[in-house]
């Protein structure tokens, strides 16, 4: 079997267009779709569903990728073997949550990265996350353990969430801490309630029963900055409002608590790529715990 027509399939399985697959490979979308097409002749199976929104694999390509990933690791291997060393490299695509992502792994990675140069990392950090079950990314950090596919999961760890306004209201803060605040004027900032991606995002009620939000955004990054600029008050975790001096915590007494999960797909779990990352993530958690769930 030829290592180069499987590797051609296994960025396409990866990154789910021949465009993105391409892109990844450098060389034009005409070559990767002429290698995947190859590859089903020869083992005569189609191995992707062709869609105008991109290639998703079937169940004979779902059957071939964990042996494409030994391939692909054994050329590894072989790569930091002829280089004389033991560095990693490939692709390492991880899926977290925008908040998560951009305020405590993005800050942090830059170690990871000088550690393995030529590792090529993803950091997918949105409103939604990618499917591990389905091959969309290596692992994600999810706000619920998954309960279905060939998933490996474990708790990476618990977070706190407060109720935060802005540092320069005093009229909000002094009314939010004597009366409830559904018989105030305060303006509520939270999710578009229709389009929340996590029923673990749905906690306004935790703050006060029926609370509702009337200035709301699918962003946590947006719902922040609303809030330090003064378009209301709302809750926040309280690792993304650390530090910011526009932002003042609001009935401290009062926490709301969450976990992040771990997940990543059994076939991939024992990847060096896979082990270094959650070694290096468990590290930073550790190190950033009192960050996490503050006293």
């Amino acid at each position: 079997m030829s290592w180069d027509k499987l590797q051609y399939f296994l960025f396409v399985a990866r990154h789910g267009t021949l465009a993105r697959a391409a892109q990844a490979l450098h060389v034009d979308a005409t070559t990767v779709s002429r290698q995947v097409s190859a590859l089903e002749e020869k083992l005569g199976q189609t191995l992707f569903e062709r869609a105008p929104s991109g290639f998703a694999l079937t169940a004979a390509g779902r059957a071939l990728v964990p042996h494409a990933e030994a391939m692909a690791a054994a050329a590894a291997r072989i790569h930091s073997a002829n280089e004389g060393g033991s560095a990693l490299s490939g692709q390492l695509r991880v899926s977290v949550s925008e908040g998560f992502g951009n305020s405590f792994i993005a800050p942090r990675i830059a170690t990871f990265v000088t550690a393995h140069p030529e590792l090529q990392i993803d950091l997918v950090a949105s409103s939604g996350f990618l499917n591990p079950s389905r091959r969309e990314a290596d692992m994600a950090v999810l706000l619920a353990r998954p309960r279905k596919g060939p998933l490996i999961t474990r708790k990476l760890a618990d977070y706190s969430l407060g109720l935060y306004a802005p540092a320069d209201r005093h009229d909000w803060h002094a009314a939010a801490a004597a009366t409830p605040l559904s018989r105030t004027s305060i303006p509520i900032v939270g999710y578009v309630p229709d389009i929340l991606y996590a029923p673990e995002l749905d906690y306004l009620g935790e703050i006060e029963p029926g609370l509702r939000a009337g200035v709301r955004s699918s962003s946590i990054l947006a719902q922040r900055r609303m809030i330090a600029g003064g378009a209301g008050i709302g809750v926040l975790p309280c690792f993304l409002a650390a530090g910011d001096p526009a932002l003042v915590r609001l009935r401290p007494d009062q926490a709301i608590s969450r976990s992040f999960w771990l997940a990543l797909h059994r076939d991939v779990a024992r990847q060096p790529r896979i082990r270094a990352f959650i070694d290096w993530l468990d590290a930073e958690v550790h190190k950033g715990r009192t960050l996490l769930l503050p006293e």
